[in-house]
């Protein structure tokens, strides 16, 4: 049986397996495992359930969603897009979506930081304060 440590740096090893140029390759993804998963060791599923956290978290912070309460014209959004990748890189997806809650502004989100400039989140901001 494994403990944590050893469970958690076998799944940091096959996550840096995994990596290519410094970006997560998907087919070394689902190599690793298949792979896991066949030897049928105990601790596998432990050891993958690491690892997908690992996996989640380098995903969220190569895609930023932006939001908006309508949809933005094409100039705002190749605007949004370059300080993006001027900011994370050209590694950097990003999905834009309509959000009518949020009145006015934008806000954006890649991995856990959260950028928001939107009427809704200065209404809560100023709500705390009070």
């Amino acid at each position: 049986m494994k403990t944590p440590r050893q469970t958690q740096r076998e799944a940091r090893r096959l996550f840096q397996f995994c990596q290519v140029d410094g970006r997560l390759d998907e087919r070394r993804v689902r190599q690793v495992v298949g792979s896991v998963i066949a030897a049928g060791r105990t601790g596998g599923f432990a050891t993958l359930s690491r690892f997908q956290r690992l996996v989640r978290l380098d995903r969220d912070r190569h895609r930023a969603d932006v939001a908006s309460p309508t949809p933005l014209p094409a100039d705002v959004r190749a605007a949004i897009e370059a300080g993006l990748t001027a900011r994370y890189g050209s590694g950097i997806s990003v999905g834009f979506t309509d959000h009518p809650a949020l009145i006015a502004g934008v806000r954006i989100t890649v991995g856990s930081d959260v950028y928001d400039g939107s009427v809704r989140g200065r209404l809560a901001a100023l709500e705390a304060r009070l």
